[in-house]
């Protein structure tokens, strides 16, 4: 975007006016197409060797990149956990649904609202199975659990991080108030998985499926599978990563297998960037790291062989609440009634190397929008610094980045462009503004036993 629509569009963005941009249609085929979501757990975007040398082998992400569309400038819809599940799930930036607000703790009673569309509700009208099997984490107690109840006909997973207490695995079948519940082993967490994954693809080859595969690795602590060596420089971590891209082997062998490779749309992606372990690419901060990119910006693969075109590459800033619209685009269904949507139809920047249809895309501190990324700048309002969040307004200079020179945020520009600072400044402004109603009028209630368990362990 130039200085000059820049400035026109300040403050004025369509982002907020609860719209959708007119779909691009659904994309050549048979049928309506199926989806799969490969959703990983911290894995950051210097973690697979597809985006430049560094990262750890991932042969058969190169594979399905050479085959698909790789995006270099994708944001997860949150950098944590339960926000960036339920924006990715709804087309809608988390504190829209009230999970804006940190993670869901063991002992915290939030949950996705029933009343939320989710890809697997919106599906439905289309004849989709929809499934999910792996991590949920966006509500265990009350009406939020289980996931059958958010538009998926089938659930097998764990209702939160592998690395939380008391843990076990779960399945539900909608139409049951059955909810069985298993033992966990570890190590053979994402197998299992897949393996729940596959049997469903195999079980609705012949309708259109929606499945999300939402691995719980390689979130720490790991958990290698016994087939997969620790012994590189990497260690366990780079063990688990080499299972996750085995497992997506598996999954578009069987694709082909099944004769299904030109009937369906799969989405590799990480939910945020890496946490204590793991690499963001050079990039500033990781997961929870306010709002640089190496918490936000992630692995994105889009693959759908004569749907979409292979080896293609894009920069066009794109996000995880694009999915929803765009899936249904894809579908050939409208977006949901009465739903303020965030997220844009990417169906011709997949296919036709289309620019953005975003003006901006909005990143948040739990409920707070703290930073704006448009297409060439992205301004940050505030940093984190000894245990304290310090707005930007405390010092007497403004950090604005140039994304088409400085792609790890190291330098800011402000002094130098001072219209396109003040004019990103009014949209983060405009952003804080438009989502200050969604905001919780207290901390959650786990959160505040949280805080009291820390600071009497600091003490």
């Amino acid at each position: 975007m130039d200085r000059r629509r820049l400035l026109a569009a300040a403050g004025a963005s369509a982002l907020f006016a609860g719209t959708v941009a007119r779909s691009a249609g659904p994309l050549p085929g048979k049928r309506p197409p199926n989806f799969i979501v490969v959703l990983c757990d911290d894995l950051g975007y210097g973690d697979v060797s597809i985006y430049g040398p560094g990262g750890l082998r991932t042969p058969n992400l190169e594979r399905m990149a050479r085959e698909g569309v790789v995006a270099t400038d994708y944001y997860a819809p949150a950098n944590l956990c339960s926000p960036s599940r339920a924006g990715l799930l709804t087309g809608r930036y988390a504190v829209r649904t009230g999970l804006g607000y940190e993670v869901i703790m063991q002992q915290d009673d939030r949950g996705l609202p029933l009343s939320e569309v989710t890809i697997g509700k919106a599906l439905k009208p289309a004849g989709y199975a929809t499934a999910l099997f792996g991590k949920w984490h966006l509500g265990h107690l009350g009406a939020a659990w289980p996931p059958t109840k958010h538009g998926f006909d089938a659930f097998f997973g764990i209702p939160y991080s592998h690395d939380m207490a008391p843990l076990s695995l779960f399945e539900s079948h909608a139409g049951s108030d059955e909810v069985a519940r298993f033992p966990v082993d570890y190590p053979q967490l994402q197998q299992q998985f897949y393996g729940h994954a596959e049997r469903f693809i195999e079980a609705n080859r012949d309708r259109p499926f929606f499945v999300e595969l939402a691995l719980s690795s390689p979130h720490l602590p790991e958990y290698p599978h016994p087939g997969f060596k620790a012994d590189t420089y990497a260690g366990p971590y780079g063990a688990v990563v080499s299972e996750i891209d085995s497992i997506l082997g598996r999954l578009l062998a069987k694709l082909r297998a099944l004769k299904l490779e030109n009937d369906t749309v799969v989405i590799f992606t990480s939910d945020n960037g890496p946490w204590f372990e793991g690499s963001p690419g050079g990039m500033r901060e990781r997961k929870g790291g306010g709002g640089y990119d190496g918490g936000y910006r992630v692995p994105f693969v889009a693959w759908a062989p004569g749907r979409l075109p292979a080896g293609r590459r894009t920069k066009s800033i794109i996000s995880g609440v694009d999915l929803l619209p765009t899936f249904l685009a894809m579908a050939g269904l409208p977006p949901p009634e009465g739903v303020d949507l965030d997220g844009r139809d990417i169906t011709a920047v997949l296919a036709k190397g289309a620019p953005s249809p975003h003006e901006e895309l909005v990143l948040f501190d739990n409920e707070t929008p703290i930073a704006i990324r448009t297409q060439d700048w992205k301004y940050v309002d505030a940093i984190y610094y000894r245990d304290h969040k310090l707005p930007m307004m405390l010092f007497p200079y403004q950090e604005l980045y140039d994304h088409r020179a400085d792609r790890t945020e190291n330098y800011s520009v402000a002094v130098g462009n001072p219209e396109i600072a003040k004019a990103m400044k009014g949209r983060l402004d405009a952003a804080k503004a438009a989502f200050a109603r969604y905001k919780h009028a207290d901390i959650p209630q786990a959160f505040k036993t949280l805080n009291a368990q820390f600071a009497h362990i600091q003490d």
